[in-house]
């Protein structure tokens, strides 16, 4: 389905036309003064110069070519020269059936779908979850399926820390404390044990009790150093033990990324990009890219236009190991060779902005993509708490995600045990969902490049800009229109009738820009601009509620009308929820 404003600007182009004008000035935007108009244009100021003639005579000769269109109630020209607009009840009413009819509310899929992987969650093995991993999960699963229901092929890769400097402190402590662990003798090459040596609670010991040690202890850094190159050159108990470890983990982190509700297609890692790495220098070296500095291998990406230093790319350290610009580099080409996407999109921390642009630069210079590839960065701020620092526990560790998670889950179940609308039996179920809409919301309806701060108090409240205010408008619709089929009615039967007051229309209206605004928000890679528009609807519906008696309306047409309209307003909310990640219960 076309967008209403660009109807709305095709009824307006005409009229310019037919006024003499030329079309190019037809721009038509929503009003920003809704209390005198609901669409404006303002070509006729801009057109002032060509025709050399005042404003506001442009704007009388379009409005009275306007006047007869069956789109438009009423169209003013207002000093100095805006032309302001009205449509008309019935016009509005037949685009909320058009919409009501179309399986996908009014949004035109895209005529050219694409392959497009998303690189999010970048997780490190043996680690836990913490709310620093938070933002790159929630905002790259909101745009894998953005990008779905926009028609495209989205493949979501985790992209999992499996192969550098932690894995060989692990190795390294596990022989510190059992040393005699067939792993280390490197005269047996295995079989080795199927069962870990550890329990995931002890391998997220064993990490941070290495990485402290290793910043005291130079000799032991620089065994888990070399540990970790035996690893990289495939030291068979070194691999058995990196496999343990692989297990371990990948099985915690998809029970906290279920938490989340959370989903990747691939679960790829570092390690899968090895095979691709000396291809990938002796493609360096050959074209010229690659050079020795102080017996490290180097790429210089610096171009004549940066405005600050672009330093080079360290492709291979001194004793020839490599980094995370190698392994980055090289799962381009792992990508481009198994999936040959249309674009390639890293959802990481805004930090990160430079190594990328060093990795995208000289992925370029050597070909690994053609021009038609796009390497997009998506950068997010930083998650903060309300003393503006980043969010931390309350004696001052980083917060484990499942810990945070619990938190607001308990918040959320202690107000709707308060609130004694659902049972007992589900009201744990119940808090799960509202409290995973408090944690997505919070985060999503900030811009994804700015630091905000997660106020639990706010991000769990019923009222405000909140997800849980988002859900209690939808299973306050969902209560109507259950309490209307329960008396016989029927949700098939009705016709949307023309709006019987302007709250009832503003309602239609902001309904109406369902399409738009989800065009808009993939195009800019913007949840946020989903979350502001469905706060703006909640309201709008909420307003309808408080001024319009539903049920108990004498006029069954009008009661059927409404209740089709606040179906098409259920269905639109759900399905902007549904690309946001969360869903909503039946009662709360």
């Amino acid at each position: 389905m076309k967008k209403l404003l660009d109807l709305i600007t095709e009824e307006a182009a005409k009229a310019f036309l037919a006024a003499g004008y030329d079309t190019s000035y037809a721009r038509v935007s929503v009003s920003n003064r809704p209390d005198l108009c609901e669409y404006q244009c303002n070509g006729a100021m801009a057109a002032k110069k060509e025709y050399k003639k005042a404003p506001i005579m442009i704007a009388e000769d379009v409005a009275a070519k306007m006047a007869d269109s069956p789109i438009f109630e009423e169209v003013t020209a207002v000093n100095p020269g805006f032309i302001n607009m009205k449509l008309a009840g019935s016009f509005v009413a037949d685009y909320m059936k058009a919409m009501e009819a179309d399986e996908h509310l009014s949004v035109e899929k895209t005529k050219e779908p694409q392959t497009i992987m998303i690189d999010y969650g970048g997780p490190n093995v043996a680690k836990p979850l913490h709310v620093g991993h938070l933002r790159s999960a929630i905002i790259g699963e909101s745009l894998k399926r953005l990008g779905r229901f926009m028609g495209h092929k989205v493949i979501g890769d985790v992209h999992l820390g499996d192969w550098g400097l932690q894995m060989g402190l692990i190795i390294t402590e596990l022989q510190e404390r059992q040393p005699s662990l067939p792993y280390f003798d490197e005269a047996l090459t295995g079989p080795y044990p199927e069962e870990a040596p550890f329990t995931i609670g002890e391998l997220e010991e064993i990490y941070p009790a290495a990485s402290a040690r290793s910043k005291t202890d130079e000799a032991y850094r620089e065994k888990a150093l070399e540990a970790t190159h035996q690893l990289q050159l495939g030291r068979p108990g070194y691999m058995a033990l990196w496999t343990h470890i692989l297990n371990v983990s990948v099985s915690d982190l998809k029970r906290n990324y279920e938490k989340l509700n959370v989903e990747f297609d691939l679960w790829k890692k570092e390690s899968d990009a090895q095979p691709y790495i000396p291809e990938l220098v002796q493609l360096m070296k050959d074209k010229g890219l690659a050079h020795e500095d102080q017996g490290a291998l180097i790429v210089d990406v610096k171009q004549e236009t940066d405005t600050k230093e672009v330093p080079p790319l360290l492709l291979l350290k001194s004793d020839g190991s490599s980094l995370y610009a190698t392994t980055d580099l090289a799962t381009i080409v792992e990508r481009k060779k198994l999936f040959d996407p249309d674009e390639i999109i890293y959802v990481v921390d805004k930090r990160q902005e430079m190594h990328f642009v060093q990795v995208f630069r000289a992925a370029r210079m050597a070909g690994l993509v053609d021009e038609n590839t796009k390497l997009s960065f998506h950068g997010f701020g930083t998650m903060n708490g309300k003393d503006g620092k980043p969010f931390k526990t309350r004696d001052g560790g980083v917060m484990r995600l499942e810990h945070l998670i619990k938190d607001i889950n308990d918040e959320m179940f202690k107000k709707i045990v308060e609130n004694r609308s659902v049972r007992d039996t589900e009201a744990q179920k119940t808090a799960e969902q509202v409290g995973l809409s408090a944690i997505k919301y919070g985060d999503l309806s900030n811009q994804a490049s700015k630091d905000y701060v997660f106020d639990v108090d706010r991000f769990t409240s019923f009222e405000g800009n909140t997800g849980p205010y988002i859900l209690y408008t939808i299973v306050r619709i969902k209560s109507i229109l259950n309490r209307y089929t329960e008396n016989g009615g029927s949700l098939k039967n009705g016709a949307i009738l023309p709006p019987a007051n302007s709250v009832e229309k503003d309602l239609m209206l902001k309904c109406a820009r369902f399409n738009g605004v989800m065009e808009n928000a993939y195009e800019e890679k913007a949840p946020h601009k989903i979350c502001s528009y469905i706060y703006e609807l909640s309201n709008d519906f909420n307003r309808f509620y408080h001024e319009t008696k539903i049920l108990s309306e004498e006029n069954e047409a009008q009661k059927a009308s409404w209740i089709a309209l606040l179906d098409l307003v259920r269905r639109v909310l759900e399905a902007c929820i549904d690309v946001l990640g969360f869903d909503a219960p039946e009662r709360m």
